[in-house]
């Protein structure tokens, strides 16, 4: 018997709702977590170091990979990924997924940008994202997003968009001053 995982993610939404309201993620003006996290790939990366290397880096975190709207979220950030390199932005994905299941996910839907296994919950305790426990699903990290720019976060959304992620991270580069 296959159980419907909508009731779940319904659950899901609200609790991320709530878990917002009592939670204590990092706000803008905050220094950016410098910590290490493995990659889809199963290497190391520090973050301090993605920050560096372009003027901004996108940080998002989606529930749990192969899911409707996580996958929304990252096609999303997929279909305008040339727009937002040309920007100048990095982008990392993170989950509480294993290392095999961001892989997966990646090469099913033609990520060109990296995601983090973060089972240990390093990335997600760093940015103070929420978590909560979900039946079928597991534990999994609440939908964020934060934009950051010289190591500091200059953009955080709470309740971060699905299928209008992208979008959403154009708006906020198009307000920046150069």
């Amino acid at each position: 018997m296959k159980l419907n995982p909508l009731p779940y993610l319904m659950a899901a939404g609200f609790l991320s709702f709530l878990t917002s309201l009592f939670g204590n993620p990092l706000k803008v003006g905050d220094k950016a977590p410098e910590v290490v996290a493995f990659t889809d790939s199963g290497e190391n990366i520090k973050l301090s170091e993605v920050y560096s290397k372009q003027p901004y880096t996108l940080v998002y975190f989606y529930p749990k990979a192969e899911t409707s709207g996580c996958t929304a979220q990252g096609c999303s950030l997929r279909d305008a990924y040339s727009v937002l390199q040309e920007k100048g932005v990095a982008i990392l994905g993170v989950s509480l997924d294993t290392v095999e299941a961001q892989k997966a996910f990646k090469e099913n839907h033609h990520f060109q940008f990296t995601l983090i296994s973060d089972p240990k919950k390093t990335v997600v305790s760093a940015f103070g994202v929420p978590t909560h426990s979900i039946p079928v699903l597991g534990e999994i990290a609440s939908r964020q997003a934060f934009l950051i720019k010289n190591g500091v976060i200059i953009w955080a959304d709470y309740k971060a968009s699905t299928k209008k992620q992208a979008e959403d991270v154009l708006k906020v580069l198009s307000e920046q001053k150069s």
